[in-house]
């Protein structure tokens, strides 16, 4: 009885094994591979790009997921965000982000913006309603207006305009870890799993990085 009963307890976890070996997500599958690797600022830390839009409901549902990821992993991750300024409904959006990035407003103003579009259907893809929030929100809309409408925002606009041509990018939000991977939600299968495939490829370039 006893043999039996390892044996039992061996198949099993032979079986467990296989089903996490069957579930670690695969290159063509869950992600894939960008080669050759773009090249990278020098830093200790994992760089991951996030291409995403204030517009987009899918960028919105990701964002939970993926700050529980970056507080699990700050010391890790050096997140960089590019807004996509494409479809042209989206552009405004891309000049929001930066306008909030060069007035030091994105630290608190980030979430308000996704939760205060999406959730409480404010269209802050509207100009109007846009510095109307901001308005009601203490920012002084005289000075975030400047920002929005200044050369420097256009050019950080058309520079994110320019990078989704060099990662080749089709929607968002779509992640790049390391320059050497990208992953979708539609790749991973999901919001949660694409945060999930994200976190195994930081695991995975960090080794990449250790065999150099």
């Amino acid at each position: 009885m006893k043999t039996l009963f390892a044996r039992a307890c061996a198949l099993l976890l032979l079986a467990l094994a296989s089903a996490a070996v069957a579930a670690q997500p695969a290159a063509g599958r869950e992600y894939r591979v960008i080669d050759p690797p773009r090249p990278l600022a020098r830093s200790e830390r994992i760089e991951v790009i996030e291409f995403f839009s204030y517009g987009c409901p899918v960028s919105y549902a990701a964002e939970p997921y993926l700050t529980r990821l970056l507080t699990k992993r700050e010391a890790e991750i050096d997140l960089k965000r590019i807004p996509s300024p494409l479809p042209a409904a989206w552009a405004s959006f891309a000049r929001l982000y930066y306008a909030l990035e060069a007035t030091g407003l994105l630290e608190r103003m980030h979430w308000p913006v996704f939760d205060n579009h999406h959730f409480d259907g404010r269209r802050l893809n509207n100009e109007k309603n846009l510095l109307a929030w901001l308005g009601r929100n203490d920012v002084d809309v005289l000075i975030f207006k400047q920002a929005m409408d200044s050369p420097e925002v256009a050019a950080k606009v058309a520079t994110a305009r320019a990078l989704l041509d060099t990662y080749e990018i089709e929607g968002v939000p779509t992640f790049v870890i390391d320059g050497r991977y990208f992953t979708t939600a539609r790749l991973a299968g999901g919001v949660p799993e694409v945060v999930e495939v994200v976190d195994y490829l930081v695991d995975r370039a960090r080794e990449e990085r250790g065999k150099k």
